[in-house]
């Protein structure tokens, strides 16, 4: 008797019923491995030891793979809020399904954005997403800017494409969209920091990453007056003087020293930016008609 549990997790937790036949599975193995709870059935055909409300099951059940956001979220990417679910089925798919219930029509679609990809488009990447070249190319597409060069500068940073994969990208967008490679730097480190940039720069503001100061790096200079850290980590004891010492040699290195949290750049956005437009302001040099004391 075949451990249909062990089979689906070792294909990656979602599997066919063909994979499963041909390691030596057995209808009367899936019906009873359904019916003790050890699988799910996600789809006709599908069997999944994954919670069955995670986006790649729901992927499945309507009928095709995850795509875009949703596939890169899926994929450990840097990716902010909530996303309806982006799935890619073949130009000929058919009996789609709510993500919800495999038993129902997909219907209206709420909460669900179907993407008709050709075939050949639709080969690469995996049983539940798209390969990660297409699910980039369609966040460019789909995706608001920062989106796009936050997901773009993660897939870099982390090696998941290199320079040739990234000039393949670009190459592959409508020509509208390639000026985003401007916009990108694989050298970030984080999604706030990909976001601080973005915003900023959309704002007219001129930014540079990871700027040396003695053996340590500033996240970002902003207009060559700020030096702004951001700190993505609770509060430690441990990293409390390193933290302040490094305020302080961004102070000896002539910026003005900001600290920020990645939850303040996520909620709190207009507030920073407003802290930080009056420490511009104060480092301004005088217009020559306040320069002077005024005559009395």
């Amino acid at each position: 008797m075949a451990d249909i549990q062990e089979l689906v997790s070792e294909l990656g937790g979602l599997a066919q019923k063909r994979q499963l036949v041909a390691r030596g599975a057995r209808d009367e193995d899936l019906t009873r491995a359904v019916r003790d709870g050890l699988v799910a059935r996600a789809r006709q055909g599908w069997y999944t030891t994954e919670n069955v409300t995670t986006p790649r099951v729901r992927a499945v059940r309507v009928g095709g793979r995850l795509t875009g956001i949703s596939a890169i979220s899926d994929l450990g990417g840097w990716v902010l809020g909530e996303h309806p679910l982006h799935v890619s089925v073949s130009q000929n798919a058919a009996r789609l399904r709510s993500q919800w219930n495999r038993r129902e029509p997909i219907g209206q679609r709420l909460g669900v954005r179907l993407h008709w990809d050709p075939l050949p488009r639709n080969e690469s990447g995996s049983g539940w997403h798209v390969g990660l070249a297409e699910a980039l190319r369609r966040v460019v597409i789909d995706e608001s800017l920062e989106t796009a060069v936050a997901a773009i500068d993660w897939a870099l940073y982390t090696g998941q494409i290199d320079q040739f994969d990234f000039e393949l990208l670009i190459l592959s967008l409508p020509r509208r969209k390639r000026w985003i490679r401007s916009w990108v730097d694989g050298t970030c480190e984080s999604l706030p920091e990909s976001l601080t940039r973005t915003r900023l720069r959309s704002a007219g503001h001129r930014v540079e990453i990871q700027i040396p100061v003695g053996a340590k790096r500033i996240d970002l200079v902003i207009d060559s007056v700020i030096g702004l850290e951001i700190n993505g980590k609770q509060f430690h004891a441990h990293t409390f003087e390193e933290d302040h010492l490094k305020g302080i040699e961004i102070t000896i290195a002539g910026f003005h020293a900001m600290s920020v949290s990645a939850k303040m750049i996520f909620a709190q956005w207009d507030l920073f930016l407003q802290a930080l437009e009056m420490a511009l302001a104060s480092h301004a040099p005088p217009t020559s008609g306040n320069s002077g004391n005024p005559s009395g």
